[in-house]
């Protein structure tokens, strides 16, 4: 007999979107896109094309021309600016090329704001983010300053912290961009072991076509909305 097949959850979909910028120029229109629970994509384009742009459209962070975002079945454009805020807090887990680790705070305590913010109580967010940075292959480092690691330690603290809170959705822009070749491969296996663990949906922006290898599927930016990458009639370095 076989076994019943999963019905695919979606999580994201975006639906005629269009965004343009001060002066008039349009970045994308006519974009749709769904994303399913678990699923990982990769985003590539020309520079300046918008895929950043894209990523705080569906984090809520910018607003879009025309268009609508909806996350787990909610459209953004029904939230307030509280509401916006609580869905990034609980839902969402970012990871930038310039890692955004705060050198004031140790490993552990940076890997625990987003608990904190959610108040998770102290020890148990202690607890937590040391399991992540041992998950990361930072065991031990818990009481280190941003300060003595290097680029790649640096970006295995900001995967670990967005990944913390186990969010249903990573937004990843191109989280390698400032890390050699070698590093920037380990990372990105690093990276897309512990969503998929994690079982996040992620949409990952980069120029790289390496770090798009990791995903399930990538697209293509244009102004005319996403395509398959292999249809796409750009090239990226």
């Amino acid at each position: 007999m076989r076994a019943p097949q999963t019905v695919p959850v979606k999580l994201v979909s975006i639906t005629s979107l269009r965004k343009s910028v001060p002066g008039g120029r349009v970045l994308f229109t006519g974009l749709d896109l769904t994303l399913n629970r678990g699923e990982f994509i990769a985003i590539m384009g020309e520079s300046g094309v918008g895929k950043s742009t894209l990523l705080n459209v569906i984090a809520g962070l910018d607003t879009a021309d025309e268009g609508a975002v909806a996350i787990d079945g909610t459209p953004l454009q029904s939230l307030d600016e509280d509401a916006k805020t609580r869905l990034r807090r609980d839902a969402i887990g970012f990871v930038f090329q310039a890692f955004h680790v705060l050198p004031h705070l140790t490993l552990a305590q940076n890997v625990a704001l987003p608990l904190m913010l959610q108040h998770v109580e102290t020890a148990e967010a202690s607890g937590r983010a040391a399991e992540m940075l041992a998950s990361v292959g930072l065991a031990g480092r818990d009481s280190d300053y941003p300060g003595v690691l290097s680029g790649g330690e640096l970006q295995r603290v900001a995967i670990a912290r967005a990944l913390v809170h186990r969010p249903s959705l990573i937004l990843a822009d191109e989280p390698t961009g400032n890390l050699d070749p070698d590093t920037a491969k380990h990372i990105l296996d690093l990276f897309s072991m512990r969503v998929r663990d994690l079982g996040a949906a992620t949409i990952l922006v980069t120029h790289s076509t390496l770090a798009a290898a990791v995903a399930d599927r990538t697209l293509t930016l244009t102004p005319h909305g996403l395509v398959d990458r292999h249809a796409s009639p750009f090239k990226t370095d």
